[in-house]
């Protein structure tokens, strides 16, 4: 099976105008289609909802869907907040710095530029809860042939150990997480 891409990701909101508004707005995201039904086509279940697209690029679509009628949307309290986000790829250091920038003129709280070493990110928040990252690519060809050679090593010993490898401590090295860009 040959995967091309995502068709769409979806995650619930708690007012689907106003997340197709802040979307378009904060990240310039096309609103590309709606959907709403009173009956879920799946299921069968008589429960409305508002489905709505947006354009994530390159052929991907970040979804939302509004359920009036379900109780109030929460987040899993045994995760912490930083782990669930829809990270979004951007072209450059320049424009995550753009953004940031923007997003704060806008009163938005940014945290970051994170140096994750092979690429930058800010994280902030949608008004639905959601936490959002941008991410610029920073690393070079070396960096990810060395990852990729380890991969599967780390894999195992993570399985077995439930601790961080070692194979990529090389990452947090000074002259690795130094900024240089």
């Amino acid at each position: 099976m040959d995967i091309e891409r995502f068709h769409h990701v979806a995650y619930r909101c708690k007012d689907a105008k106003q997340t197709v508004q802040w979307y378009g707005q904060h990240l310039q995201m096309k609103f590309v289609l709606a959907i709403a039904e009173n009956q879920v086509p799946s299921t069968k279940a008589p429960d409305p909802y508002m489905h709505v697209f947006l354009d994530a690029g390159q052929g991907n679509v970040l979804a939302f869907f509004e359920l009036p009628n379900s109780p109030e949307m929460g987040r899993d309290p045994n995760t912490p907040q930083w782990v669930q986000h829809i990270a979004l790829k951007v072209g450059s250091v320049q424009a995550l710095e753009q953004a940031k920038a923007r997003l704060q003129a806008a009163g938005i709280e940014v945290l970051g530029p994170v140096n994750h070493t092979l690429f930058k990110s800010i994280y902030f928040f949608d008004p639905n809860g959601h936490r959002l990252e941008l991410a610029a690519d920073i690393g070079t060809p070396e960096m990810y042939r060395k990852l990729d050679a380890v991969k599967w090593e780390m894999l195992e010993e993570w399985s077995q150990t439930r601790r961080a490898p070692e194979h990529a401590a090389w990452m947090h090295q000074t002259e690795f997480a130094a900024d240089p860009h």
